[in-house]
């Protein structure tokens, strides 16, 4: 018994599909590199964006512009249609934002070298003041139970 597959296409339109689906390969993936980059460009200026207005009080006034201005010229890139303009604002935030992260790690360490006097008690200080102990309870259902 012979089965064979039937096609309701000529061989001679398959092969044509597939040439041309080989020589638009390139532009297949430009395009779909073109689409990964924005989806990231849109990542970055989102999470950089949300970083300084989480960390606001900690960034120095001039790194908050700097690098402000890089998401805004990013964002500006996204709005418009040149991948290589996006690509470039891309690059130039992902630099720039290390300054923020520069920035917060100074602000720590500044706050940790400062005096214990001078420092405002956090929540985690107020909650040991009142001998609060978090525990769990765990019974085993295998172990008999001794009544």
């Amino acid at each position: 018994m012979t089965i064979t597959g039937g096609s309701s296409l000529p061989k001679e339109d398959i092969e044509r599909m597939v040439r041309e689906a080989e020589e638009h390969a390139a532009e297949d993936k430009a395009r779909r590199e073109a689409a990964e980059v924005r989806n990231q460009a849109e990542t970055l200026a989102y999470s950089t964006d949300k970083l300084i207005k989480d960390n606001d009080d900690k960034l120095p006034d001039d790194v908050k512009s700097d690098v402000q201005a890089d998401v805004d010229a990013l964002k500006s890139a996204l709005a418009g249609e040149d991948d290589d303009a996006v690509k470039t604002a891309f690059d130039k935030l992902n630099e720039s934002q290390q300054k923020l992260g520069q920035a917060i790690y100074a602000s720590a360490q500044a706050d940790a070298s400062a005096p214990a006097g001078e420092q405002e008690p956090t929540e985690s200080a107020s909650a040991s003041d009142d001998d609060v102990v978090d525990a769990e309870v765990v019974e085993d259902e295998d172990e008999p139970k001794d009544k």
